[in-house]
């Protein structure tokens, strides 16, 4: 039997006023997240919402997990790693100003990049190695243009940075692993140098970096130098939750930083990649800022320093949907609830205004009206409805088409009336989340009801019993209660699976536990599950967690 838990401190209820409380005092992170950061830093994280991975390293010649593959290798592997794939990287198509506008066209407010990552290959002009970039046929130090390329487009500056290092440790005569370091560089005083000296030269020599990426063992080296020379610097990784691969059933506390790939792999790979889709990046994207995260989004560049047309595109598609919704995704916060299935929310930060994006609405033709029951939102006498991106005055080619929205307050909840009217592709066709604005709007209720997800029991033969917490009922007198599960897809493909199975619920009247079987499920395979409760209002989903069925 295997269980894996979550990771993060569950929230127990969320409630109205946190959801319309000033803004300043939501910076604040709970629980001591935030280890140090300046919390107008945490701010402005939470404003941006969204920014650029960018994983690239002398590897990307052979399109293999990036620096990965030298551990367990045999002494001829690294040898030929460290000393053969110098001799051939010469990325002669790397523009940093062309990366730079397609992420601000994108609406990503900053851009991360690989300095160093666990192979110990460096793209500036360190002096610590000479396993860098100045000593490959490009010669030049990539830091520096990049840096500068950001500063143009007015998008704040990271740097991505691995205090491991597998070429010193093999050059030291220490075997490469990823456990049970040794020696360990938080530690041992020549890798601790190494790593004071590495970042000393990052935050020396190319001015202000904004946001600091510590990934791996040593990070009590990395930060403490980097906040000892510019304390205004934003550490993510190495000091608030960084989610990788997936975005949290139940989000961690203050604030927080997804990060993930387009396909399956962090670094370019040209065969055998399989990509999530334009819109589902975009589901992603308002997921993580429904949870009140920002999501750092994963490009790859071609050895030859060109993005691969796959991540371009998407890019591109990207581009277009903020373009008519970044209001949307900008300087807001959690509403109430995330979302009432697949509609989402998010709220401006210091306005009454919510922002309901209408996912999963297939074959909406441009010019048909829909209408939306939305019942965590309650209508004001000053409330205003209207469309992101659209007038409400014109359908193209529909002269007698009126595509006004409309709203009106019922027993119900609040109801919305609204058409599809901008031609944003030519064939008339929009896969993407529309998103209506409601200003002068107030949360319907005050405490939602949760049920905490808890471990599960693997007797065999392909039972499993879930458990779970009834925490909150929300002012009910009865609820339901249930599971949701799936097959696990595995690490970088997780966030692929969107269909859930639910189990059959169970009725309850006060909090407390609750355990549901399930049978028939593969023996050997690993299972995604969470728990739910179904109010009379709203049904609220629990944390993700993973078993392995015997």
């Amino acid at each position: 039997m295997k269980l894996v838990q979550g990771q993060f401190v569950r929230r127990l209820a969320v409630s109205a006023a946190l959801a319309l409380a000033p803004a300043a005092a939501q910076s604040q992170p709970a629980g001591g997240a935030g280890l140090g950061n300046k919390p107008e830093r945490l701010e402005w994280l939470q404003d941006a919402g969204f920014g650029m991975f960018v994983h690239w390293s002398v590897d990307s010649q052979i399109g293999s997990v990036i620096s990965h593959s030298l551990v367990g290798a045999s002494r001829e592997y690294v040898e030929w790693f460290l000393r053969e794939l110098p001799r051939t990287f010469n990325p002669k198509r790397w523009d940093p100003d062309e990366l730079a506008v397609l992420a601000k066209l994108a609406g990503m407010k900053y851009v991360v990049f690989t300095a160093k990552h666990h192979s110990g290959f460096c793209w500036w002009d360190t002096k610590t190695t000479d396993f860098k970039i100045t000593n490959t046929p490009y010669g030049k130090d990539v830091l520096y243009g990049y840096v500068r390329a950001l500063r143009r487009q007015g998008l704040a500056v990271g740097l991505y940075y691995s205090p491991e290092d597998f070429a010193w440790l093999y050059r030291h005569g220490f075997v490469i692993r990823r456990r049970n370091l040794d020696p360990h560089p938080d530690r041992d005083p020549a890798y601790v140098r190494h790593i004071e000296a590495q970042v000393t030269e990052l935050f020396t020599n190319y001015g202000r970096v904004d946001v600091f990426f510590i990934d791996g063992e040593g990070e009590e080296p990395a930060r403490r130098t980097a906040w000892r020379l510019q304390p205004d610097c934003l550490i993510t990784r190495g000091a608030i939750e960084t989610p990788e691969q997936f975005v949290p059933g139940r989000p961690p506390e203050g604030p927080w930083e997804a990060n993930l790939t387009m396909g399956t792999q962090w670094q370019y790979k040209p065969t055998n990649e399989v990509y999530k889709s334009g819109t589902r990046i975009i589901e992603i994207l308002i997921e993580t800022r429904a949870k009140g995260g920002s999501l750092l989004l994963n490009v790859g560049p071609k050895p030859n320093g060109e993005l691969p047309i796959e991540q371009e595109a998407r890019l591109r598609e990207i581009a277009l949907w903020h373009a008519v919704n970044g209001e949307s995704i900008h300087g807001t916060r959690p509403w109430v609830v995330p979302n009432e299935e697949n509609i989402w929310f998010t709220r401006k930060k210091d306005a009454n205004t919510v922002y309901a994006f209408l996912t999963r609405q297939p074959d909406w033709r441009r010019g048909e009206r829909r209408e939306f029951l939305l019942r965590s939102v309650k209508a004001t006498p000053q409330t205003r409805i209207s469309v992101l991106g659209q007038n409400a005055k014109i359908v193209e080619y529909q002269p007698d088409n009126d595509p006004t929205p409309r709203f009106e307050q019922t027993g119900a909840g609040l109801e919305i009336s609204v058409v599809r009217a901008q031609r944003l592709y030519n064939n008339h066709k929009w896969h993407n989340p529309v998103v209506v604005k409601l200003e002068n709007v107030e949360p319907a209720f005050t405490v939602t009801p949760y049920a905490e997800t808890l471990g599960a029991q693997t007797p065999g033969g392909g039972r499993v019993v879930l458990e779970g917490n009834l925490v909150e009922l929300a002012g009910a007198g009865r609820v339901e209660v249930g599971f949701e599960y799936q097959l696990y897809r595995g690490f970088a493909e997780a966030m692929d699976n969107t269909e859930w199975k639910r189990t059959a619920t169970r009725t309850m009247t006060a909090p407390g536990r609750f355990s549901i079987a399930i049978e028939g499920l593969k023996p050997g395979a690993e299972y995604q599950y969470r728990a739910f409760v179904r109010h009379p209002k709203i049904t609220v989903r629990g944390d993700h967690r993973r078993v392995v069925v015997r």
